[in-house]
C-alpha cells in the first residue's frame, strides 16, 4: 500500500468533534498538487433523510467540451443537456447506472436525463470523440467537488458518524472508504487520493457547416 494512501487511512481514522456543521476538505494528488474534481462523499452510517426537492443539474456543450467535466448528484435528480453550440451534439452513456441517448441536437432537449441509481457515468458526444464528462451519482445528500484549489466545503451536515468516500474519473485505484464522526468544532480535512488532475483533449476546429 503506497504511502500517500496510508495517511489518508489514518486522518479517515481520527474523529471530529461533535456538533458542527460545515466540513472543509483539501484533496492533493501524492505530489502535493491541489486535486480538482475530486468528489467527497459522506455517507450517513444511520439512514439519510428522503430529499423533497431535488435540483435539476446541468451539463452544458460549449466550445465543442461539456461544461462541466465532472457533476455530482443524489440519486433521483434530473440533468439538462443544453447545446450552446452553433453545431449539433450527440450525447450518450454507455454505463450501467444510466444508459441514454439524445440524438443529433441544437438547443435543449424537451426532457431533463433522470439519473436514478448510483454509480459511475460516463459521458461522451457520437459526433466529436474528444468530448467526455463524468457523472457520480450517489444516495446521499451530502456530498460536495473540489475546485481548482482542491478545495471542497459541505454543508449543513448533521452530527453524527459518516463513512467518507473519495472518487475522481483519473483515479488510478478505488480508495477505501473511512469512517469519521461530524460535529462542532469540525477540523479541516487534509486529504490525498492518486489521481491525476485533467488535461484537455486535442481535437480539431469543429466545421460548423458539417453538424
Amino acid at each position: 500500500m503506497r504511502a500517500p494512501l496510508l495517511a489518508l487511512l489514518a486522518l479517515l481514522a481520527l474523529p471530529v468533534l461533535a456538533g458542527a456543521a460545515t466540513l472543509d476538505a483539501l484533496v492533493r494528488t501524492p505530489a502535493g498538487r491541489p486535486l480538482a474534481d475530486a468528489a467527497v462523499v459522506l455517507e450517513p452510517l444511520a439512514p439519510a433523510p428522503a430529499a423533497k426537492n431535488r435540483p435539476h443539474a446541468l451539463i452544458e456543450q460549449r466550445g465543442a467540451e461539456f461544461s462541466p467535466y465532472v457533476t455530482v448528484v443524489q440519486t433521483g435528480t434530473a440533468v439538462d443537456f443544453p447545446n450552446n453550440d452553433t453545431v449539433r451534439h450527440h450525447v450518450y452513456s454507455f454505463s450501467q447506472p444510466k444508459r441514454f441517448e439524445i440524438k443529433l441536437y441544437a438547443g435543449k432537449p424537451g426532457q431533463p436525463i433522470a439519473f436514478d441509481k448510483p454509480g459511475e457515468v460516463v459521458i461522451g458526444c457520437n459526433i466529436h470523440d474528444w468530448m467526455e464528462a463524468y457523472v457520480l451519482v450517489v444516495e446521499s445528500p451530502y456530498f460536495g467537488k473540489t475546485g481548482p484549489d482542491g478545495q471542497v466545503r459541505i454543508a449543513n451536515v448533521p452530527a453524527g458518524r459518516y463513512r467518507l468516500q473519495l472518487w475522481h474519473p483519473l483515479q488510478k485505484a478505488r480508495v477505501p472508504a473511512g469512517e469519521i464522526e461530524v460535529g462542532a468544532a469540525a477540523p479541516a480535512l487534509n486529504l490525498v487520493l492518486d489521481a491525476r488532475n485533467r488535461e484537455p483533449r486535442p481535437h480539431t476546429e469543429v466545421d460548423q457547416d458539417r453538424y
